[in-house]
């Protein structure tokens, strides 16, 4: 039986090597008001201290990557089980002026309405993404690359699962669309395209707060 050997005992083989600190950071997005959220906080702490900055933390011993990510998510959001995808590493050797660390980042979705704002660290807010400031180090570069991959996959990944209600229209699904994307969409191929991937299922609810003609409600089928 092979036995996995612990950091102690592994460490007498690496020693001649520089030992770096490795960090994940997560972009959180989420979807209100018609517009595309990220979730971002002020630094509470050195370095960059007072300046806005993606969520995240340091990977502990025994812990993956992933599991790190899930951690900082759950602590900050109060939500178990969120939809999250690794962007890739960061590690540009001045990053972090701090020390020397490796960033392994992730984007997450997050149901705006589902999140437990008494969980989220102080000064955390959501902000438009068309309407960010500029965050430290390189997380702006972090939520560029996620918001590219995110468009790359959106009529591959059903994302709205984890950004609308349970109920929605057919016109908040392709709001939310066109906020991510970032341009308008012919709302007749955009309904026909989501239609025939038979991934949504229309319920017998019907909208009655946003629509005067009183708009089918539909649900992610599986759900």
């Amino acid at each position: 039986m092979n036995k996995v050997l612990s950091t102690n005992a592994t460490s007498q083989y690496y020693s001649d090597h520089p030992k770096f600190t490795v960090a994940v950071d997560c972009a959180i997005f989420g979807f209100s008001d018609g517009a595309l959220k990220l979730l971002i906080h002020k630094r509470p702490y050195n370095p960059g201290k007072g300046e806005a900055s993606l969520i995240g933390g340091f990977v502990e011993n025994n812990e993956s990557i992933d599991d790190a990510a899930r951690r900082v998510l759950t602590e900050f959001t109060g939500i178990t089980n969120i939809y999250m995808r690794q962007l890739g590493a960061f590690g540009d050797v001045d990053r972090d002026p701090g020390d020397r660390v490796v960033s392994i980042a992730y984007y997450a979705l997050v149901n705006v309405e589902k999140y437990r704002k008494e969980n989220i660290i102080k000064q955390a807010e959501w902000v438009d993404v068309d309407n960010l400031p500029h965050l430290c180090f390189d997380h702006d570069e972090m939520v560029s690359q996620s918001l590219e991959k995110m468009r790359r996959h959106i009529y591959v990944d059903p994302i709205g699962s984890n950004l609308l209600p349970e109920y929605f229209t057919l016109t908040q699904l392709q709001v939310l669309y066109e906020s991510v994307l970032g341009h308008p969409i012919d709302k007749r191929n955009f309904r026909r395209a989501i239609l025939e991937r038979n991934i949504l299922v229309k319920t017998d609810k019907i909208d009655k707060l946003t629509s005067k003609r009183g708009a089918a409600l539909y649900q992610f089928s599986g759900l």
